[in-house]
């Protein structure tokens, strides 16, 4: 044992005992490490460089500017080489440093090579596995180089972060004075004044069962039970826009359809044999999508501010928004009064290197061989999947936090492991 990871080890045992021992036991034989020189050093850890090699001081400044002034409480994801702890502990007005680590074996590392004595010391700082918890807090900075090195424990914290750093720049595209955007809602006025609200289908199944149907690969697993469920008294079957055309052919007509995109398209929804299913949708669909529908048309709103002026207009009820039309589906069947629900090809990753059910690799979004980030399955291993996918599954995950009166259940475990869902013993499938 080096002097230098043997004091800070002892800082360790003396403030966060259970957490040093947690670290004595860890191997880091695993890591690819190398020595990065510039006009300073840093670490390079299996390709991944730590800090600044030429002004590591400049670079924590600069990151602790990013940063809410005269916050009395920060929380830093990543331990990094103790240079952002040094500079935030230099703030007057900070009261407590809380020091999230996302990678055990890295922790490991960086303790034999770097002295962190002094600000480990400081009384202010708290040390904590991220892993450990089940929600990220405000305000934070996560240190981007260990937010790609983030072990397999801490990669639900990683995917919250992520999805919050993101969160304004994946909201650019929806600004209220868009002039497509506009123009769309213009062109769905009379529908809007005319159509149904969503609201009417609130509590009509108090404690009923309800299928939930996404486009992930799993779902082709599942035709033949879906249409046997298609029975009368079975569960309602509520699915996403683009699973519409796969159930169909395959003899599966859902109940209800929910769709928001406005790039959805007849091809997607081909209104000839719609007649027995709702359509729940929000008005930025097309029109050439929403007149040829034959069954009930009922509208619905985000809380989006680009409805705002379409909300004050034409009162509708909303659904919750998370950027995927899944939130929207899963939150009509729990306002319907749903007391279980099923989810059928949630996957938010690509299972046995398939993008989609019933479609081809792309027609959908971004290719196979664009998916260069991962996620755990059910199985506790890591399946590829995009970033979007990843923040779509964080917000599914969050919504059924908040609604511990329904038991939510998922169909696969080849697919993203999804919190707070439980594996339906006989319809789960690898």
């Amino acid at each position: 044992m080096t002097d230098t990871l043997s004091e800070n080890l002892a800082v360790l045992r003396q403030r966060w005992p259970e957490l040093a021992a947690r670290t004595e036991g860890q191997s880091v034989d695993g890591l690819a490490v190398e020595l990065v020189e510039g006009n300073e050093q840093t670490l390079s850890i299996d390709g991944i460089q730590l800090t600044s090699r030429h002004g590591r001081l400049a670079e924590a400044q600069l990151q602790a500017a990013s940063l809410p002034e005269g916050a009395p409480v920060v929380h830093l994801y990543g331990f990094g080489l103790g240079d952002l702890q040094r500079v935030l502990l230099a703030k007057p007005r900070l009261e407590r440093l809380q020091v999230h680590i996302l990678n055990g074996a890295l922790l490991g590392l960086v303790l034999q090579v770097t002295d962190h004595t002094d600000w480990l010391s400081d009384p202010r700082v708290s040390l904590a596995h991220a892993g450990d918890a089940g929600e990220i807090q405000l305000p934070f900075f996560a240190l981007p180089s260990e937010l790609v090195l983030a072990e397999d424990a801490a990669a639900k914290i990683r995917d919250r972060l992520v999805s919050e750093t993101h969160l304004a720049f994946n909201n650019r595209a929806f600004t209220a004075q868009d002039p497509e955007l506009v123009a769309r809602l213009q062109d769905n006025a009379p529908l809007l004044s005319s159509d149904g609200d969503v609201a009417e289908l609130f509590g009509t199944i108090e404690g009923a069962d309800v299928y939930v149907v996404a486009t992930g690969p799993s779902l082709e697993l599942h035709y033949e039970h879906l249409r046997q469920a298609r029975r009368p008294g079975g569960p309602l079957l509520i699915c996403v826009d683009t699973a519409y055309r796969p159930l169909l052919e395959r003899g599966v007509v859902a109940d209800i359809v929910v769709s928001i995109d406005q790039r959805i398209s007849p091809r997607h929804l081909p209104p000839e044999r719609s007649h027995a299913s709702t359509l729940v949708y929000m008005p930025l669909l097309a029109a050439d999508v929403l007149n040829p529908w034959r069954g009930r048309r009922l509208a619905t709103y985000s809380a989006s501010p680009v409805y705002a002026e379409a909300r004050r207009r034409w009162p509708k009820a909303q659904l919750h928004g998370g950027g995927s039309v899944i939130h929207p589906a899963v939150d009509l069947a729990v306002r319907m009064g749903a007391a279980r629900v099923t989810l059928f090809g949630a996957d938010f990753a690509f299972p046995n290197d398939k993008t989609h059910a019933g479609w081809q690799d792309g027609d959908l979004g971004p290719q196979l061989t664009h998916a260069r980030h991962w996620v755990l399955d059910g199985h506790g291993g890591r399946v590829r999947t995009q970033l979007n996918f990843r923040s779509y599954l964080t917000e599914l995950e969050r919504y059924i936090a908040q609604h511990p009166e329904v038991a939510f259940f998922n169909t696969s475990r080849g697919g993203a492991l999804i919190a707070g869902t439980s594996f339906d013993e006989n319809l789960a499938r690898d």
